[in-house]
């Protein structure tokens, strides 16, 4: 099977498809005939050598297609079912891939809407379980892949929530039941006083969203490495939440941006890191 990988760290230029041996799946576990693969920012961050030090390396966490072989002791799902969700360990873009974190497909949703779902449904919904909600919600970075998630997951817990994201994003963010607010300066002019604050962004505003919300405890980021000099936790991956978040997800989406096919997966990264683009990127694999 072919396989996104690379050998040196570097550019998008470093990334290559290469024959690797096909995958199979361990107890628990599916293999699925990938259709739809997300990208994240952790994948340029590994190419880059900024994450990972482990060279070659492949990439991808999370997929959707249909399943063709099934580990020992799987009986939930069938050979032929559709299915989304996690990889076993990196190397989800590839035309197979094992799942170690899998659910039934949404039957609403296409391969591509699905595979944009794990990490942004699983970051949000973490991250707010950690920070609680309680009564007005900020979230800072509401339009993107992981901000849309959280919004709605919010939403549907009865909280009030307002959302940060460039003018063009207003109209989408009320869509989901946010009340949208500008980037920039003053926003605590804009804003008033909250009850929580997830920064989904990193966009450097961790002093802002602390004094909005009363206190570092009431704040929590994915995304702002210098948390800890702050004093906001920093929510990090749970894998053993995944397989839960994947059965709850029931009528969220998220948007997106644009999909390559898998052999173009040089010029998503360089799309992905040039920024501009609102909502997942996605390589499509297969028919």
């Amino acid at each position: 099977m072919q396989a996104v990988e690379f050998r040196r760290f570097g550019g998008p230029e470093v990334l290559e498809l290469v024959d690797r041996p096909d995958p199979h799946p361990g107890p628990g576990q599916v293999r699925i005939a990938v259709r739809a693969a997300g990208i994240n920012a952790s994948d340029w961050k590994k190419r880059q050598g900024a994450m990972d030090q482990e060279l070659p390396q492949a990439l991808g966490h999370e997929a959707a297609g249909v399943v063709d072989e099934l580990g020992a002791g799987v009986t939930d799902v069938a050979v032929g079912d559709h299915v989304f969700g996690f990889s076993a360990a990196s190397g989800a873009q590839a035309e197979l891939t094992v799942l170690s974190h899998y659910a039934p497909m949404p039957p609403s949703l296409s391969f591509v809407e699905a595979a944009a779902l794990p990490a942004a449904v699983e970051t949000a919904a973490r991250a707010l379980d950690q920070l609680g909600i309680d009564g007005t919600i900020l979230i800072n970075g509401a339009s993107g892949s992981v901000g849309s998630a959280a919004v709605q997951l919010a939403v549907a817990r009865g909280a009030r929530v307002i959302g940060t994201g460039s003018p063009a994003s207003h109209d989408y963010l009320r869509s989901l039941g946010a009340e949208p607010v500008a980037y920039g300066p003053g926003l605590k002019d804009r804003v008033g006083p909250v009850d929580r604050a997830l920064d989904i962004a990193g966009s450097g505003v961790l002093p802002e969203l602390i004094d909005l919300a009363g206190g570092a405890e009431h704040v929590i980021t994915v995304a702002d490495p210098g948390a800890e000099r702050h004093g906001v936790r920093f929510s990090r991956g749970d894998a053993g939440r995944a397989l839960y978040v994947l059965h709850e997800i029931g009528g969220i989406t998220v948007p997106v941006g644009r999909t390559f096919p898998l052999a173009e997966v040089a010029d998503a990264h360089r799309v992905g890191e040039a920024g501009g683009v609102r909502g997942k990127l996605v390589l499509v694999v297969g028919r």
